[in-house]
This record gives C-alpha cells, structure tokens and sequence, in this order.
C-alpha cells in the first residue's frame, strides 16, 4: 500500500459544495482500508485483481455496521451509490434535494436476497 497524504488538500466547488483532496491511497491486491465516520460506523474498501469491492455485502454486514445503500440518480442522468448512515436517511434525502436535485432510484440493501 501507497499513501499519499497531501500538506495542504486541494478545494474544489461540487454543486456549491467545497470539497477538500487530501490525498491518494494505493491498495495492493487484496489491501483493504477501513473508513469510519465521526459516529463510528465503518466501511471497508477491498482492492481485487480486476477492481474493488466498494463496500462489504450491502445487505448484511453495511447494514450490520448501521448504513443503508442508496442508488441514486442527478438531473443529468449520473448513478451514484451512496452508503447512508440508517440514523441520517432524513439528511440525506433533503440533501438530494437541496444540492443535488437527485433521486433515490432504490435502496440496493434492501433488494431481495433471493
């Protein structure tokens, strides 16, 4: 693993939103890094040969760990997966809303296992 952790972050405007760059993480197969939220709640990023497992399994340990999955689209057609803390869904529903006029197309942790 490779980390690259910037001095000073790079600020960039999204949709009114300033978002700071603080740097790069390089995974090895099969590295995983763990992030964690300021309340506690975890999710973990897994790189693979072919890619990552963006988060362990939607529907049992994510949701385990207090998030629930939402796949959403924006006014220009853009998917975007989003874990949301199960205590914040309020949040971020008026957050689609007010900054990103998008809507949640399903919670994928809710999809049917079978």
């Amino acid at each position: 693993m490779k980390l690259n952790v910037k001095e000073h972050p790079r600020e960039f405007n999204a949709s009114g939103i300033t978002i700071k760059d603080y740097g790069k993480i390089e995974l090895n197969e099969n590295d995983m890094i763990t992030l964690i939220t300021e309340s506690g709640k975890e999710c973990d990023i897994t790189a693979k040969e072919w890619g990552f497992y963006l988060a362990p399994s939607l529907n049992a340990r994510l949701r385990q760990n207090g998030f629930k999955v939402a796949l959403v689209r924006n006014q220009e057609g853009k998917l975007f997966i989003n874990a949301v803390e199960i205590d914040k869904t309020v949040q971020f529903i008026e957050y689609l809303s007010a900054n990103q006029d998008s809507r949640i197309l399903c919670w994928l942790d809710d999809w049917p296992s079978q």
